[in-house]
């Protein structure tokens, strides 16, 4: 029969190891939450990284599209070229980019000719043109020339071919030269479609690719033989009467010798441009022929 000091020793025994289970468990408990919390937190951290690629917490306002940049203005000595007219550069943003606007081409020649310039293939000459109307660039200057190609020039402040702003855009909606057509007999063999139509207007550089301000107004159709070097900007939709009235001016000898020179001066009175419109561009092919015109 065990003493009464063993048995207190077994109790005393029994107690330890029913404190030392419960501390046990009580530790379990403690790395279980302290495990699911590391979890919880890792995949909140997972989930919030996601939504912020995802762009969950960026500001709710709408963004518009049109306030990045869009244009390149590329700046020119006008202190090497008195000819240039300094009248600073048109903004980089907010430019439209789908649509048409309506330019209006007053001289002293006859109805206004209407263009319609398209946003979506020249959305930078587009707004050029626009911003140098604005500053009433255009504004009493001349047609200088009417060119062999079956043009008239037009756009230059000064008339010598040199002028323009202090800073000119890329080529934009430059098109493609057209492809070699198969051997066929003259009889079989399908016109191709000119590269500039009756009606395009087209921008000029000097040299190729710096566009200022000066434009061709195509008033019969034209095909270069080499690649083209005129980007299009917008075609004739109203007008091609003074435009065709334009193309018959006799032409004398400029200072180089060239016969381009219109015998008969044709001022540029004024040049608008009208706020932007949803509608397609028109095709030059499409443009109405001059005897539809007012």
């Amino acid at each position: 029969m065990a003493s009464s000091r063993d048995r207190a020793r077994k109790l005393a025994r029994e107690k330890l190891d029913r404190q030392l289970a419960r501390r046990a468990g009580r530790q379990r408990r403690r790395r279980q939450i302290q495990a699911g919390l590391g979890a919880a937190l890792a995949l909140a951290l997972i989930v919030g990284g996601v939504a912020w690629l995802g762009g969950a917490f960026d500001n709710d306002e709408p963004v518009d599209p049109t306030a990045s940049e869009v244009c390149a203005w590329t700046p020119q000595n006008a202190a090497s070229n008195p000819d240039l007219k300094d009248v600073g550069q048109p903004p980089k943003s907010g430019i439209p980019t789908e649509g048409t606007r309506p330019m209006t081409i007053t001289t002293d020649k006859g109805a206004p000719i209407v263009v319609t310039l398209d946003l979506a293939g020249a959305p930078c000459t587009s707004a050029s043109l626009a911003y140098l109307a604005g500053k009433q660039f255009f504004d009493n200057t001349t047609c200088h020339e009417i060119t062999a190609e079956g043009a008239i020039r037009c756009g230059d402040p000064k008339g010598t071919g040199q002028g323009g702003p202090s800073y000119t855009v890329y080529n934009e909606n430059l098109p493609q030269a057209p492809a070699p057509q198969p051997s066929a007999s003259a009889a079989a063999k399908p016109a191709a479609p000119p590269v500039y139509p009756k009606g395009t207007v087209a921008m000029i550089g000097n040299p190729p690719g710096a566009n200022g301000s000066q434009f061709l107004i195509f008033y019969k159709d034209f095909t270069p033989k080499a690649e083209p070097q005129y980007p299009i900007v917008g075609t004739v939709t109203g007008g091609l009467d003074t435009v065709a009235k334009l193309g018959k001016i006799p032409t004398v000898a400029n200072s180089a010798g060239d016969k381009v020179t219109p015998k008969d001066k044709i001022t540029v009175q004024s040049i608008t441009v009208g706020e932007p419109s949803t509608a397609p561009a028109v095709a030059p092919s499409a443009a109405p022929s001059a005897s539809s015109q007012s």
